[in-house]
């Protein structure tokens, strides 16, 4: 099949390997790896899976699911035998399956549905989602809300209803449904009437459900609950933390924060899914020229290396991904962070805790006593941090960090606001990367398309160019994008650089510097990540429109 695809379809020969891989031998398995990675679409691989498989193949996300027939089988089952009912035509029930030829699998699902059955090949991964959709936990969470009703709560009844088990499935739910969609938070928003319930997904905030005011009440002290908070507290904020599972066993954390607003309390929860893998330098969105940079960077033995962006561009991934490269027995790896997101093993992790006194300064002047390799900071915020950042950076360590700045030239500008001498940034700092992080295309339903002269110009983009934007389909839910890829410029410090530092020069004429030796800007990264079809022009507008 590997001589066919390459030589009747031009799957370029990097890709193909990649995909088989990544496959481990599955038919089923090595199409999708070929999918996800954009080297074909799934209309023109069809042909070729059910020659190779001798089954039907089915794209779950073109086919309408027979909600009802789904679910009458035990979602868990579903998932465990990787199969999903989807259709009855003429008395026979049409099954999507990882694996067809799974007969132990066949017969089971056909003694439980009583019906004759009809195989289908499904990508694994479409078949997770599709169940996913089937048993949609927000469509749960909404029926649990027309059993409870639309009477008030009483403040005062709301900690008699933390354990009532309506109110539990309906915290379950959302925190089930923000799970299934891939969200990073969960806000419960009180209006003047109603709550809104809200998911930020791939960066961008979604309305998802609106509940009753009265209801508010009881699904905080819930929250409070798991938190271990205090539920008569309403009038002060409150910070917490809880694990929790989903309908699916996922386990993941969450932060909690509650404040006060003029129609009640106001949740904010950021999900962490415990057993989510760390992410690689590969996975980022660096081009490969940008990832051999990168790595000789963090494989210094001394300095300071900075990640620079505002919040929510990825700093802290991009920060892990480097300590997983460089993560070895034979190094001593330390970090202060605020929080710790995710624990590294054989990293020892410090947690910031400015009510006793342990701040990122305090953390730091700790840690170098340490007798650490490498030092990980999670935020440099202040003048105290930054000097002993620097310093340890010049006696022997390698100190890597964030800084809140628009682009990778600006971190000397930064540290020097920060009261930093020249002299010291100079000897000190071996690069800085920034980044900005953007909805990727859905690569089932994107749409090729030549964008209008205004919206190239306002993207940066070639005139006249094909390129692709978002359409939507049940895969992406509809919104037409599918994760999140980071557009990425990197500044290795050089001689010329370094004098620029040391004589005090403006950001403008740093960042003219890196570009004339060879950066490439964000905005670079960003046009050649969309005429690879990776992101839209739109999207490039969409997040460079504050610089611009």
């Amino acid at each position: 099949m590997a001589d066919r695809l390459r030589n009747e379809l031009g799957v370029r020969e990097e890709l193909l390997r990649n995909a088989m891989e990544a496959a481990h031998g599955s038919v089923g398995h090595l199409g999708e790896a070929l999918v996800q990675s954009g080297a074909i679409e799934a209309v023109r691989l069809r042909p070729y899976l059910e020659e190779a498989s001798g089954f039907p193949f089915v794209d779950l996300g073109d086919v309408e699911i027979d909600r009802d027939l789904a679910i009458g089988l035990p979602e868990a089952l579903l998932f465990a035998k990787h199969a999903l009912p989807f259709r009855t035509v003429k008395g026979e029930v049409h099954v999507a399956m990882a694996d067809p030829l799974d007969l132990a699998v066949v017969d089971d699902l056909k003694a439980r549905l009583k019906k004759p059955l009809v195989p289908y090949l499904a990508f694994p991964k479409d078949l997770e989602e599709a169940t996913r959709r089937s048993f949609d936990a927000r469509s749960k969470a909404q029926s649990v809300l027309s059993e409870i009703g639309g009477e008030s709560v009483e403040e005062e009844e709301a900690e008699a209803q933390v354990d009532d088990a309506p109110i539990v499935r309906l915290v379950n739910g959302v925190l089930s449904a923000a799970s299934a969609s891939r969200a990073s938070d969960v806000h419960f928003e009180p209006m003047e009437h109603t709550v809104r319930v809200r998911f930020r997904i791939d960066g961008v905030m979604v309305e998802q459900m609106t509940i009753p005011l009265g209801h508010l009440a009881a699904c905080l002290s819930r929250l409070k609950v798991m938190a271990g908070l205090d539920i008569a507290e309403r009038r002060r904020p409150q910070d917490g933390r809880f694990s929790t599972r989903d309908e699916h066993g996922g386990e993941f954390d969450v932060r909690l924060s509650l404040m006060p607003t003029v129609y009640g309390e106001k949740a904010c929860m950021r999900l962490l899914e415990k057993k989510s893998s760390l992410a690689s330098v590969d996975r980022l969105g660096f081009f490969p020229e940008q990832q051999e940079t990168f790595r000789r960077m963090v494989k210094r033995p001394h300095g300071l290396v900075l990640v620079t962006g505002p919040t929510g561009s990825g700093k802290s991934t991009t920060l892990y991904a480097a300590l997983g490269g460089i993560n070895d027995p034979a190094i001593n790896i330390n970090t202060v962070e605020d929080p710790v997101e995710y624990k590294l093993a054989g990293v020892n992790q410090m947690q910031v805790n400015p009510k006793i006194g342990v701040t990122f300064a305090t953390g730091l002047r700790t840690l170098v006593r340490q007798d650490p390799d490498v030092i990980l900071v999670g935020e440099i915020r202040d003048r105290e941090t930054a000097e002993i950042a620097v310093q340890a950076a010049l006696t022997g360590h390698l100190v890597l960090s964030s800084l809140h700045t628009n682009d990778a030239p600006g971190a000397i500008v930064r540290l020097r606001n920060m009261g930093i001498e020249p002299f010291l940034i100079a000897s000190a700092l071996v690069g800085t990367v920034g980044q900005r992080l953007m909805r990727s295309l859905c690569p089932h339903c994107r749409e090729a398309y030549v964008p209008e002269e205004e919206e190239a110009r306002a993207a940066g983009v070639p005139i006249g160019e094909t390129m692709y934007r978002a359409v939507g389909c049940r895969r992406c839910g509809g919104r037409g994008t599918r994760g999140r890829s980071a557009a990425i410029e990197i500044m290795p410090m050089s001689d010329g650089i370094r004098g620029l530092a040391l004589d005090g020069a403006p950001g403008a004429a740093v960042y003219a510097k890196a570009c004339e030796e060879g950066m490439a800007t964000m905005r670079a990264s960003a046009v050649r990540k969309a005429r690879e079809g990776i992101v839209s022009p739109a999207e490039i507008v969409r997040v460079f429109a504050q610089e611009d």
